[in-house]
């Protein structure tokens, strides 16, 4: 196993592998098909997979041995099975449709456990009951239904790792209230912490937000997306009203989690005064951390198909396609003036002032706060030397720790009570 982005220097070829797997996502598919030419040309067979070749399967072909399409725990194993034969074909399929629950658990044994905050990134569930036309899983073609693992698979795989912290990688945890308050119960007699991606009407049942306090989770990533209702109705995402999102960030708060806000910037509703607005918003609310994307079109996605029947894509270079810049022409604002407005956003929210605007009310959270603000957020040199040095785990675990002993006081003073009397505060950053 691989990852470029630990820095480790050129990938493997020492002995030079016979097979060759290579995920491909949109903004690095010149990197992979790099790597898939630089293995062939020395005699390994290629095998692309991932978002971009499910959405673009004829661009990658011409660089791989075989593709991958659809769902790679199905193929890999027929995939082998053909290399070991000497049968390779060029295209592999598979649905999303089989039961999930027979998927065998990842092998984190093979991963670098030094290089990484937690090898525990789990997977309970997938697909989203929400189809936004920018999403991937809005592609063409794609039928992925939300299905979810046993709750006790995926506590037992979260125990077995011995990690104090775990990361949900799911699309939306919450898609299925019931499968959620079912999985918290699992989870929390492990007394560690966790943290996912849920949409914001998780919080239609204030008592399913205190099942996953309980259960440990100290953190969640919630895809706002706008602040206009026009903008979510036309991406087709199935959410309250705007003006219902700050009372329900305040029930996350009450219990003890923070918020990762996400939002998009430069739907068809937006004008220059997008940015300040949503400043301001994060702001007087308090989200300990937000993440903002450029709005983006994915190849075969809706918002593709319309940005480029309307002629206002600019290129298709998917380099630039990162949600970083602006490849489409705004309805009322220039494409400069989106990537200005980006830029100026997250200088804002991360500068020492937006930060201190932002900090807890609870007192006893502010420390733990700063510390994931300043370190996390405002360390990007620091980072690189860790990863570089193997230290990111040595260097992040006493800090997780720290906040799974501090949490685990706070969920004793929880369970005693309905209304939570103080906030834990957390030092990992939501959503992470």
């Amino acid at each position: 196993y691989w990852d470029e982005n630990l820095l480790d220097g050129r990938p493997p070829f020492e002995p030079m592998p016979e097979l060759v797997g290579i995920t491909v996502h949109l903004t690095f598919a010149e990197r992979a098909f790099e790597l898939a030419r630089w293995y062939r040309i020395r005699g390994s067979k290629a095998v692309l997979g991932g978002l971009h070749v499910l959405s673009c399967p004829d661009e990658c072909a011409p660089h791989a041995d075989a593709l991958a399409v659809g769902d790679g725990v199905q193929l890999w194993p027929r995939i082998l099975a053909d290399a070991e034969r000497g049968s390779l074909q060029s295209r592999y399929f598979a649905a999303y449709e089989n039961d999930y629950r027979t998927d065998p658990a990842p092998r984190r044994d093979i991963l670098p456990r030094k290089s990484f905050l937690t090898t525990t990134s789990l997977i309970a569930t997938r697909g989203c009951h929400n189809r936004c036309g920018f999403c991937y899983l809005s592609t063409d073609g794609l039928r992925m239904p939300y299905r979810m693992r046993e709750p006790a698979q995926v506590a037992a795989e979260f125990e077995d790792d011995g990690q104090p912290y775990a990361v949900f990688i799911d699309n939306n945890l919450g898609s299925r209230p019931e499968y959620l308050r079912a999985l918290c119960e699992a989870l929390r007699p492990l007394k560690r912490i966790w943290s996912a991606a849920v949409s914001i009407d998780v919080t239609d049942d204030s008592s399913l937000v205190r099942s996953m306090a309980l259960a440990g989770c100290t953190g969640v990533f919630v895809g706002f997306e706008s602040l206009a209702d026009q903008n979510l109705t036309e991406a087709r995402k199935r959410t309250p009203k705007t003006a219902e999102y700050a009372r329900r960030v305040g029930i996350f708060h009450d219990h003890g989690i923070q918020v990762n806000g996400s939002f998009v910037l430069g739907f068809d509703h937006d004008r220059k005064d997008v940015f300040d607005r949503t400043a301001e918003w994060v702001e007087y609310n308090r989200l300990e951390c937000a993440t903002f994307h450029i709005l983006t079109p994915y190849p075969a996605t809706p918002l593709f198909r319309k940005m480029e029947a309307e002629g206002r894509l600019l290129h298709r270079d998917w380099s630039r396609y990162d949600t970083a810049h602006a490849v489409f022409r705004p309805k009322h604002m220039s494409a400069e003036e989106l990537e200005q407005g980006y830029a100026w956003i997250y200088q804002r929210l991360f500068s020492y002032r937006s930060i201190w605007r932002r900090r807890p009310e609870d007192w006893r959270a502010l420390a733990p706060y700063l510390a994931m603000s300043y370190l996390y957020k405002r360390s990007n040199r620091l980072w690189h030397l860790l990863i570089r040095h193997d230290l990111v785990h040595a260097v992040w675990w006493p800090l997780v720790e720290l906040t799974r002993i501090r949490h685990l006081r706070f969920r004793e003073r929880l369970a005693r009570t309905e209304t939570p009397s103080a906030r834990p505060g957390n030092v990992v950053a939501a959503g992470v």
